[in-house]
Formats: structure tokens, C-alpha cells, sequence
């Protein structure tokens, strides 16, 4: 198991622990409600005016919160059972070693669909005068989509055009663009080895397998120095005992931005 995978299965168990949690906290609350309403006897009302009228109300107020409380503790525990379920299945994280070769994949099949729009709607355009069961007949011929797809394909939209409308054909692009630069930019940090700096008490290092850059200091640095840190968009991590963000250009460009910074600062002491 690689790191990447490491921290997941973590996140995923801790998820997965807060939810039992909570759903052992709704069902102890639940079961002290229960046994409180077991006290009061079936059909019995409140006595109005009686002097057992006041604790009796409280009573009853305190067995329905106790409801309510079960009832909030159950929604918790299955927001972090669905949190625990989805860890892993979002988009394609940078920190996974393998999304060079994911993103590939994932660009390779937006290409071979754009090119697929591009093929039907030009099938569209030379059937343009033919009975709709021609042109559904041709769209099948392709190989491209199924009976259904067809239907779909030739049923006009809300302007009257049928096929891909050009803004499908603009956002697949767009998302081509997006993940090909993603690839560009994950392959020249993996190209890039490990870098190290030290200075006057801090080590900063660049760690292309962890997909971070971070700052290690002697000690707990001095609030001005946390606070350049963040503005740099450097965050603590207790993990790592240092102070990381995810290794980009821009992470890159930050740190050495930062450690002129805070040279100069110490210079001016």
C-alpha cells in the first residue's frame, strides 16, 4: 500500500469510527427515552392544575428530547457512513501515484467521445432531409450509439436542433484542455527529484512521491512566521510535522517567495 492509498484507508476508518459512534450515542439515547415513557402509565394525562403538574411537563419534555436527540445522532452517524463510502470514489486526486495514468485514460475517452459527437451530428447533417428511421438506422450503422441513443439523438431540443448542441461539444473540449494540462503539469513535478534548502532554522523540501512541498523548522516557529507561512498557503500538518501544501508551480514559486520573505525579515531584526 503506498502512501496515498495509506491516508485513505485512514480517512475511511476514521469515517467509519465516528459513525458507529454516533450510532451507539443515538441508540443509548434512544433506549433512555424508551425506558423514561415506560414510567409514565399508558393513557395517563397531565393532571392540570395539580401540584405534580410542572415536574410531570418536564418529564415529558426531557423523553422528547431524548427522541430528538436519537433521531439527530442517527442523521449523524449516516453522514459519516456516506462520508466513509465515497472516500476514493470522487475525481482523480494529484496525490494518487497512478494519475498520470488515470488522467490519461480519462483524457483518452473524452477525445474518443468528442470525436464521436463530431461523427454523429456530421451523420445528422447528411440525413438532414431523410425519414426519421433513416437517420436513426444510419446513427446505429455507425457503431457510435443504441436504438435508444438514436431516438434521442433526432428528438429536437428547446431551440430546435437536434444531435450534440454546440455547448456539449465546447465543455467536452474544454474538459480535453483541462486534463491534458493536469497531465503536463503532474509529469514535470514526478520529472523533478527530491530538492532540499535549509535555512536559518527551517529545512524546506520538495517530495515528488508525496506530492508535497513542506517546511520543517527547529521548533515551533514565531506567530509572524506562521502567519507568512498561511498567506503562502502553507497549512500544518501534524502527520508530517511540517508545513505542507500540494507540490505545483505555484507551491514552488510560493516557497522560495517565502523564504526571501522571511531572510529579509530576519535580516531587519
Amino acid at each position: 500500500m503506498n502512501i496515498y492509498e495509506t491516508k485513505q484507508a485512514a480517512r475511511k476508518a476514521a469515517y467509519q469510527a465516528k459513525a458507529v459512534q454516533a450510532e451507539q450515542q443515538a441508540d443509548a439515547a434512544h433506549a433512555q427515552a424508551h425506558d423514561m415513557a415506560q414510567a409514565i402509565p399508558f393513557g395517563q394525562p397531565i393532571l392540570v392544575g395539580h401540584h405534580s403538574e410542572h415536574g410531570d411537563r418536564r418529564y415529558r419534555e426531557r423523553i422528547h428530547q431524548g427522541y430528538e436527540k436519537s433521531f439527530e445522532l442517527q442523521k449523524k452517524a449516516e453522514h459519516y457512513a456516506d462520508k466513509a463510502a465515497a472516500v476514493g470514489k470522487g475525481g482523480i486526486s494529484s496525490d494518487d501515484p497512478q494519475a498520470i495514468e488515470k488522467l490519461k485514460t480519462k483524457l483518452a475517452s473524452l477525445q474518443a467521445w468528442q470525436d464521436a459527437m463530431k461523427k454523429l451530428n456530421g451523420i445528422l447533417r447528411r440525413q438532414a432531409k431523410a425519414a426519421p428511421e433513416t437517420r436513426i438506422s444510419a446513427l446505429v450503422a455507425s457503431g457510435l450509439v443504441d436504438d435508444s441513443r438514436a431516438r434521442d439523438l433526432i428528438k429536437p431540443d428547446f431551440m430546435g436542433r437536434i444531435g450534440f448542441a454546440p455547448y456539449q461539444l465546447q465543455n467536452n473540449n474544454a474538459n480535453i484542455r483541462r486534463i491534458a494540462q493536469r497531465i503536463k503539469d503532474l509529469e514535470k513535478v514526478a520529472d523533478r527529484p527530491k530538492f532540499e534548502r535549509s535555512g536559518p532554522g527551517y529545512t524546506y523540501r520538495e517530495d515528488p512521491q508525496e506530492n508535497r512541498a513542506m517546511f520543517l523548522f527547529d521548533g515551533k516557529p514565531a506567530k509572524e512566521t506562521r502567519d507568512l507561512l498561511k498567506r503562502h498557503g502553507f497549512r500544518w500538518s501534524p502527520t508530517r510535522s511540517a508545513w505542507v501544501r500540494q507540490l505545483t508551480a505555484n507551491a514552488q514559486w510560493s516557497a522560495m517567495d517565502f523564504m526571501r520573505a522571511l531572510e529579509l525579515a530576519q535580516r531587519q531584526q
